[in-house]
């Protein structure tokens, strides 16, 4: 019989030398072990450290079958065999047709570092690109950079003048009546291209009177609706159409102004720039066919009035003042007028300053007069002195308009600047804030200054 034993001694047991039973000795804990080796790398039997639970025999026999194979480590993996590096093939040399379509841009410097190396290589090789690639230098020479649209403000002027000297015009337009020819087509150019909401953009209007400045807010539509009005009043003089129509009022600047921004139960629009443009071109036809006696004819501006010949330079003058409010309204720069034609109406307004001091002393807003002098007789002076472009020097009897100016009866002299001395005059500054250079008598100068003022309006 067998003992309940037998069964789990069926197993196979351990056998040490001579095929006797043994007990497996005591296995170590992982943390004793010094080398657990890389991972997937077999441990030698053999090894002191690795008591290992199986008995390996001392024979050469054994050793052969138990011979411990070497294995080579690579990037960290055992067992793997070194890869072998893959070199890709070098690319072909670009085709003469490629390289033909590259000059274009190997001459604007616009290629690779490698597409110019290839080209300039096949230039030393092939005649016919090379002579093709001179050509496309020489052509990329005569390309310029990005010039602004906007056209130069003597840019007119020096064609208008090219072209009358090589043809002097059959009937040439009146040397008094060019500035205002010249600053009206400078405005219809800065006009041109406005849109609908420019046209409608506020501008802030702005003169001197009472003694303080005053202001009106319109818009662009608006400012060129007043020049429009205004100049009406120089074609009711040359007897043409009023531009408001027969029952439009012919008294002041200001009330015809008033009238037309009144008559519409609309806001003006960009429509009153055709109108303000024709009446312009036909005021300077009509008076360069008109002769040379048209220049004296009066022009009535209500309380005053001037000759034809001042009255085109005084709408020349508010035409570029004018031009300058819609310029600072839209964020444009806008240059002063060419020299010769600064200088004109800054002259104006030297000749009318005599005539505006008197009127200022009849409303007892000036100094009375000092020393009254008979008409044409030398007078006290004040001496104006304009620098910059167009400037200039003009003597300013002082007591009567009639008297004559004389540097023997200089009392105070004064120095502006002349695009201080326009802005003076057309009310965009006080006399207090004036720049102004001065010696002699402080109420002359005063006086004159406020008098500079008093020449503006709406």
């Amino acid at each position: 019989m067998s003992s309940p034993h037998d069964a789990e001694d069926e197993y196979e047991r351990p056998t040490g030398a001579g095929g006797s039973a043994r007990i497996p000795g005591p296995r170590g804990a992982a943390d004793d072990l010094e080398d657990l080796g890389v991972l997937g790398k077999p441990r030698d039997p053999r090894d002191p450290g690795n008591p290992g639970d199986l008995d390996y025999t001392e024979s050469p026999e054994a050793d052969e079958q138990n011979e411990y194979t070497e294995y080579t480590e690579y990037d960290g993996y055992a067992g793997y065999p070194k890869p072998v590096e893959y070199t890709a093939p070098a690319p072909p040399p670009p085709t003469h047709a490629v390289l033909k379509s590259l000059l274009g841009a190997w001459a604007l410097a616009a290629c690779s570092a490698e597409e110019t190396q290839a080209v300039e290589d096949h230039l030393t090789e092939c005649a016919p690109c090379a002579e093709e690639a001179l050509r496309l230098r020489d052509a990329v020479g005569l390309l310029h950079p990005e010039d602004s649209l906007d056209l130069k403000p003597l840019l007119r002027s020096r064609v208008l003048e090219d072209c009358l000297g090589k043809r002097p015009a059959r009937i040439p337009v009146p040397v008094w009546a060019t500035p205002y020819d010249t600053e009206t087509a400078r405005l219809d150019a800065l006009l041109r291209d406005f849109g609908d909401s420019e046209w409608h953009t506020p501008v802030r209007l702005k003169w001197f009177e009472e003694e303080r400045r005053q202001t009106r807010r319109t818009t662009v539509a608006g400012v060129i609706g007043h020049l429009l009005s205004v100049d009406g009043l120089v074609a009711a003089a040359l007897g043409l159409d009023d531009p408001l129509g027969p029952d439009a009022p012919t008294g002041s600047p200001t009330s015809r102004t008033e009238h037309f921004w009144d008559a519409s139960p609309y806001p003006t629009t960009r429509r009153v720039r055709e109108p303000w443009r024709e009446q312009g071109h036909t005021l300077v036809r009509t008076v360069s066919f008109a002769g040379r006696g048209v220049a004296e004819l009066s022009v009535s501006y209500g309380p005053f009035a001037l000759p034809l010949g001042d009255a085109f330079l005084e709408r020349a003058f508010e035409c570029w003042v004018h031009a300058v409010d819609i310029a600072e309204a839209v964020d444009y720069p806008y240059e002063p007028p060419s020299a010769p034609h600064l200088h004109r109406m800054i002259d104006l307004a030297a000749r009318l300053l005599p005539e505006a001091l008197a009127g200022r002393r009849r409303a007892g807003l000036a100094s009375p007069a000092r020393g009254l002098v008979a008409a044409g007789a030398p007078g006290r002076t004040l001496h104006l002195e304009i620098e910059g472009a167009g400037g200039g020097g003009w003597d300013i009897a002082l007591d009567s308009p009639a008297a004559k100016p004389s540097p023997d009866h200089t009392v105070a002299r004064i120095a502006l600047d002349g695009h201080e001395f326009c802005q003076l005059a057309a009310g965009h500054i006080s006399p207090e804030d004036a720049a102004v250079g001065q010696n002699g008598d402080r109420e002359a100068i005063r006086d004159v200054l406020f008098a500079a003022a008093s020449l503006s309006r709406l």
